[in-house]
């Protein structure tokens, strides 16, 4: 039991302990470098996500209203300034690290400005002064100076002004404005000489500090007909302080920037609570705060917590499937040294002195394989080691081959591989108690639901594992019988191969690799489906949202958009949209209260509207109803949401006959409306909106009252350029406001121009994408590899048996051909059972899991159908048949080094 025999004894089965440390190394290799590697990813996906986000989301904002400021002005300025670090003190600690960039703002309310160079033909001015920390720094003078002083000898007020507006307006340095209070009527009440005295050019557009609005560098547009347009002038404290003396009301802005640098994934939870607590906090009179980062937070947070579960489900089925691996590896070094085990008992050897025996030889060898499985996934970038879990690891893979030994050195020889023969109590009732076992954790789960955050959940982990071994058990128990009967067919053909090989196939008894084979492909499988299911969701997804190529949003647009629009480069199709929020349907055409809510109301024209989708290559199927044509006298067929139909039902409108119809009002028209079908979702209506009607568009006559525009549109066409489709939309959208019959007394809002491609690659790029991406690789080429290497397994549990026959046969005089047609006949079935058990269980996993898995959040909310996709059976396919070769290949290099003619020589023990 000495140091040196243990060594003697580890380099003369220096095969088998060679595998059990590559074993033990790669175990603690996927321990330590899973977590590094994903907390890298999860790290570079939330900066990523976080920098991906509109500026004004990520800031934390202070703003105080306009107040008067009588006298005084300058100490109220460096007070209000001087909360700029007072209010980042009090924000909670997390939130306060996160804090990047900050500004301080003070600004005059918007009042007239006049001078020789503002022509008429400029429009009318409004101008703000603003005094902004740091923005010295982010600009550089092209003009003139600074307004250093911020007021002139003779008490004008010193601005300075962005080049760009300045060009524009035709202003250089030296100009002199005057800026006025008007009242009501438009006649100044107060006034103040302006002196433009430098111009400046911001160093960097993008910088944080122009993103403040109005904007330093843009000359906001006029709010309606009439209106001015509004300008914004950088001053010192000296001129915001004259002018708030003099009568200009003055308000304060504190904005605080949430850097993707400051922002953790171990962070992230306390980040989210501290805005919450924010949001509560109580605030002075007068002083608002608004921010809106935790919203894009908490959604990466959901998907996180879900992509987490999910690599941890996928590292649950690898590192049972390793852990498989390594009894099989102990047993067959077990089995290859029995006789030794046997003689050292029978010369009264105890179980502690085999026991002893086995540890002593492990641990030369698999600690430090463990230990260097723990430095190679060190090496990967990231943060943290996991060494506790490697420790445990290390421990329990060092105790495998002593337990070995020690259930090899019991028991007598003889054959086990008789299909006859009953299953031992004990083995019937492990598979008994796994089955059940597996079930009750699959009832369970889905009766309890995801937990998302906290630690990883074992029954989540485990029910997956538990159900692939199960699936595996069942398989193996079903499958000998339709070998027995093909074997009993093949008796009565010609020739021996085939009822040689189904009968050896019939009684195979490697229970133990098939198992783990079982679950190294369900894994994969698993991943595969899983994948598929969500890149098709995101296509759903993409596809609900703009079931079209371009999709366009705005308010009213003029009727002849529609074939501006068609007479673009690359539009081969387009059809109008209508599109109709906070509708109350009426009882009667009167108006009466129907007691229904407000609704959201689309008209589109269903034979357009599927064209679109056809050409555009969407799958959209469009119900008769919306194919319906009518002038809107007769009650209009609707494709009505669940919560509305029910509404409807207890309001008493839902007469699918029309013979009491709901009214909608649909600009300026009343049209009565029947309940077609109910429908839970459909294209164009976003997913949060559970109150909707879909009517198609009604053709209303040419002299009608109140005709339909549309306030968007749909196309369909090849690289449709996104820039011009918005030209077109924003004059249509113009054009109507001039010679619409109603004109809107405000700017409409610009309109919004969506691409498909563009929505499904946003949905693509989500900050966890790159997790899932590693999780779902890990898994399917981890999965693959150690099922490759399970079936090695199985085919050397049964090589020396093999060995004799085939040795046997061929001194009876089998030929090379039919030697290898044997071993195929053998082999194939045990081959296909074990690759489809795995495969079918990795597709069924998913359809069984995927309530409590969370995978719309990867989606945009879309939910994941998991299907078993055409081109995952050809994987699987591809997999069975490499599969069957590396079997093949296995057995053809066992038999050469074992000499089958030796193995007849020695025989049963050999």
């Amino acid at each position: 039991m000495s140091l040196f025999g243990a060594a003697r004894r580890v380099r003369a089965y220096g095969g088998h302990f060679l595998l059990l440390a590559v074993l033990t190394l790669v175990t603690a290799l996927l321990i330590t470098g899973v977590p590094r590697v994903a907390d890298r990813l999860t790290g570079q996906g939330l900066r990523e996500y976080v920098a991906a986000q509109p500026v004004a989301r990520r800031d934390l904002t202070y703003t105080m209203g306009t107040v008067q400021i009588r006298s005084g002005g300058r100490e109220v300025l460096a007070g209000r300034a001087a909360e700029l670090d007072s209010f980042q003190g009090r924000m909670p600690p997390v939130v306060r690290q996160a804090v990047g960039e900050r500004w301080f703002a003070a600004q005059t309310s918007f009042t007239r400005l006049t001078g020789p160079e503002l022509t008429s033909d400029k429009g009318l001015i409004d101008l703000s002064l603003r005094t902004v920390s740091g923005i010295r720094d982010a600009a550089t003078l092209v003009e003139g100076r600074w307004p250093d002083a911020g007021t002139a000898s003779d008490g004008s007020v010193e601005m300075a002004l962005a080049d760009t507006l300045a060009g524009r307006l035709g202003l250089r340095a030296g100009n002199r404005l005057t800026l006025s209070i008007l009242d009501i009527n438009g006649k100044p009440t107060k006034s103040r000489k302006i002196v433009l005295v430098g111009l400046f050019r911001p160093a960097d557009p993008g910088d944080g500090i122009w993103d403040a609005l109005p904007s330093l560098l843009r000359l906001g547009e006029p709010e309606g007909d009439g209106k001015p347009f509004l300008l914004v002038g950088v001053t010192a404290d000296g001129g915001l302080t004259a002018l708030a003396e003099a009568g200009w009301p003055v308000s304060f802005g504190w904005r605080y920037r949430i850097s993707p640098d400051r922002v953790t994934p171990a962070q992230l939870d306390a980040l989210i609570d501290g805005l919450s607590r924010l949001d509560r906090s109580p605030k002075p009179s007068g002083l608002r705060f608004s921010q809106g980062v935790d919203i894009p937070l908490r959604r990466f947070a959901e998907s996180l917590a879900a992509a987490r579960t999910l690599l941890a489900v996928i590292a649950a089925g690898l590192l049972a499937t390793l852990a498989g691996l390594t009894l099989l590896a102990a047993r067959l070094a077990a089995r290859r040294r029995r006789s030794e085990y046997l003689l050292l008992r029978a010369r009264g050897g105890s179980t502690g002195a085999v026991l002893r025996r086995g540890f002593a030889e492990s641990l030369l060898v698999l600690p430090a394989a463990a230990g260097g499985g723990w430095l190679l996934g060190g090496l990967l970038p990231g943060e943290g080691t996991e060494l506790r879990w490697v420790l445990l690891a290390a421990v329990l893979i060092t105790l495998v081959p002593p337990v070995a030994a020690l259930t090899a050195a019991r028991g007598g020889a003889g054959r086990a591989d008789l299909i006859g023969a009953r299953s031992a109590a004990v083995r019937l009732t492990v598979e008994v108690t796994v089955l059940g076992v597996a079930v009750l954790g699959a009832f369970l789960l889905r009766r309890r639901g995801l937990v998302l955050g906290g630690a990883v959940d074992p029954l989540l982990v485990s029910v997956p594992v538990l159900l692939a071994v199960a699936a595996a058990l069942v398989a193996l128990r079903a499958y000998p019988w339709p070998m027995r009967l093909l074997s009993r067919a093949a008796a009565r053909a010609r020739g021996s191969v085939a009822f040689l090989g189904t009968a050896r196939a019939g009684r195979a008894a490697t229970t133990g690799p098939l198992v783990v084979l079982v679950l190294a492909v369900a894994t994969a499988a698993f991943c595969g489906v899983v994948a598929t299911g969500i890149e098709n969701g995101r296509d759903r997804a993409a596809a609900g949202a703009v079931p079209g190529d371009v999709r366009v949003d705005g308010e009213r647009f003029a009727p002849d958009t529609t074939d501006a629009l068609a007479a673009l480069p690359g539009v081969r199709a387009v059809t109008p949209l209508l599109v109709e929020t906070g509708q109350r349907p009426h009882a009667d055409q009167a108006g009466r209260f129907g007691g229904v809510g407000e609704t959201r109301v689309l008209l589109v024209d269903g034979a357009r509207f599927a064209e679109v989708a056809r050409r555009a290559g969407v799958p959209v199927t469009v119900p008769d109803p919306l194919r319906a044509t009518g002038d809107g006298t007769s009650p209009l067929p609707a494709l009505v949401s669940p919560a509305l139909a029910d509404e409807f039902t207890d309001a008493g409108l839902a007469d699918p006959a029309g013979r009491r119809p709901a009214w909608l009002d649909v600009q300026g028209n009343r049209f009565p409306v029947r309940t077609a079908a109910t429908v839970d979702e459909f294209p164009l209506v976003d997913r949060n909106v559970t109150r909707f009607v879909v009517l198609p568009w009604p053709a209303l006559p040419a002299d009608a009252l109140h005709p339909l525009v549309p306030t968007g549109f749909l196309l369909a066409g090849d690289r449709v350029d996104p820039a011009a489709v918005a030209r077109v939309v924003g004059e249509g959208q113009q054009r109507y406001q001039r010679t619409g019959t109603v004109t809107g007394g405000e700017r409409p809002r610009q309109p919004t121009v969506a691409v498909r491609s563009a929505v499904r690659a946003e949905l693509g790029g989500s900050g966890v994408n790159g997790l899932l991406v590693f999780g779902f690789t890990i898994g399917a080429i981890g999965g693959a590899a150690l099922g490759l290497l399970a079936l090695a397994f199985a085919v050397l549990a049964e090589a020396r048996g093999r060995g004799q026959v085939l040795s046997r046969l061929r001194t009876m005089g089998l030929s090379r051909r039919q030697w290898r047609g044997l071993l195929l006949v053998e082999l194939t079935p045990l081959v296909l059972v074990s690759v489809l058990t795995g495969a079918v269980v990795g597709a069924l996993l998913p359809v069984l899991l995927t309530p409590v898995l969370g995978l719309p959040a990867f989606t945009g909310g879309v939910a994941v159908r998991a299907r078993f996709e055409p081109g995952l059976v050809v994987g699987v396919l591809g997999l069975a048949v490499l599969a069957l070769g590396f079997a093949v290949a296995v057995e053809a290099l066992n038999n050469r080094r074992m000499r089958l003619g030796e193995v007849l020589r020695l025989g049963e023990e050999s």
